[in-house]
């Protein structure tokens, strides 16, 4: 018994490094940190950049392993969770987006330089109605589970 107790935190704390590696270096492959106080004119204070990617990580490590409730109405919780969820997925998207010059890299490729306007706003929208069908359709369907 003691064992598998003991294989068992070991393999957290494996998985929890791995984790852990892998978000710093994706902030640093990225440069999110660097670019958001360059957008902010910021550059002296990405100290605070920093610390707060860094305290919501441990924050919400810590709701999730302490399993914090918040006691507020479904709709309010998901327009809440939803915006800070499209904040996040929005900002990863835009930094790997430009760090790797993927539209118009695309643009060029398939003839499409006269179209990038209607380009963004398509994969916008797709990631938006995808999104809204995932919170409204299968967050329904899970309840009765």
């Amino acid at each position: 018994m003691i064992a598998a107790d003991l294989f068992v935190a070991v393999l957290g704390f494996a998985g929890g490094l791995g984790v852990g590696s892998a978000f710093v270096a994706l902030l640093i492959v990225l440069d999110i940190i660097p670019r958001l106080a360059q957008i902010a004119y910021a550059f002296r204070k990405s100290i605070w950049f920093e610390t707060a990617v860094m305290s919501g990580a441990v924050f919400w490590s810590l709701a999730d392993f302490l399993e914090w409730r918040l006691w507020l109405p479904r709709t309010v919780t998901l327009a809440i969770i939803g915006t800070f969820d499209g904040i996040f997925v929005g900002m990863l998207g835009a930094a790997l987006t430009e760090v790797m010059n993927v539209l118009p890299i695309l643009a060029k490729r398939m003839r499409l330089s006269r179209y990038m306007v209607g380009l963004v706003m398509a994969m916008v929208l797709g990631k938006v109605t995808g999104s809204l069908f995932d919170w409204l359709v299968f967050q329904w369907l899970d309840d009765g589970s």
